[in-house]
């Protein structure tokens, strides 16, 4: 499931804005009308971006100090660029929103201007390129490394991998792990993790939070997995950044070679 730019609003006008702005292929809007709503919605999905209406009144900033719980998300406020709202614009930083969306102004720009501060976008260019060490140096290999950071961590298995490549699984499990590359079942694990430890840096998550926005079967699925990979609980990935985890997964295999 592709991750959701969220909209709060009750205006007919900002649903037909936004909706528009990021069609399917671009991931999945959510429209709700109160704070409570896009809560919930933070712990139940992946998302990418958050759109916070002004006109909605003191419901707006509610929802916009929800920032600063889930950092992860990028928040937007969609206002009218009066010189009059000047305040609201010194609020909306304070309360560490990313910008101030242009009512009537930035409608045509307003997917560009989200672009390169969606959660997903910063995770694929942070990993474009896959670690040194996992020996990925094949087109195809970087391709699919590619294409598994481009779920952000969301389940995806071999099969879909496979078909979005029009090959066999077979091949593509073989044409991966060639020259003592990790498995590709590894690679979307290590990316999940790696996922996951973005997710437990942010306040408003806590571990089955982050298990179920990535689509493990439950927290001790995702417990399991770290455990495996990095010799860790859930708990302490808050405190690895991603080269960490690379580093801690190498040298894990090291140990293996000369065990």
């Amino acid at each position: 499931m592709p991750a959701a730019v969220i909209a709060l609003t009750t205006r007919e006008r900002a649903r037909r804005l936004v909706r528009p702005a990021f069609p399917r292929r671009r991931g999945r809007v959510v429209v709700v009308q109160r704070v409570t709503e896009l809560r919930q919605a933070m712990r139940h999905e992946l998302v990418d971006a958050a759109i916070v209406d002004t006109a909605v009144g003191d419901e707006a900033w509610s929802a916009a100090a929800l920032a600063r719980e889930f950092p992860s998300s990028p928040f937007f406020m969609l206002a009218p660029l009066w010189p009059s709202e000047t305040p609201q614009f010194a609020r909306a930083a304070s309360l560490e929103c990313v910008d101030v969306l242009g009512d009537g102004v930035d409608d045509a720009v307003l997917a560009a201007l989200i672009e390169p501060h969606r959660f997903t976008t910063r995770f694929a260019i942070a990993l474009d390129a896959p670690p040194p060490a996992f020996g990925l140096t094949t087109a195809l290999q970087r391709e699919v490394w590619r294409t598994i950071v481009g779920r952000a961590g969301r389940a995806t298995t071999t099969s879909v991998l496979a078909e979005h490549f029009r090959l066999s699984r077979e091949h593509l499990s073989r044409s991966f792990a060639v020259g003592g590359a990790p498995t590709l079942k590894r690679v979307i694990d290590v990316v999940r993790v790696c996922v996951a430890a973005e997710l437990t840096k942010n306040p408003g998550y806590d571990v089955a939070d982050v298990a179920r926005l990535l689509g493990f079967a439950s927290s001790s699925h995702l417990a399991a997995t770290t455990q495996r990979l990095l010799g860790t609980r859930p708990t302490s990935l808050a405190r690895l950044r991603t080269v960490d985890i690379f580093e801690r997964i190498e040298a894990a295999r090291r140990r293996g070679l000369e065990g």
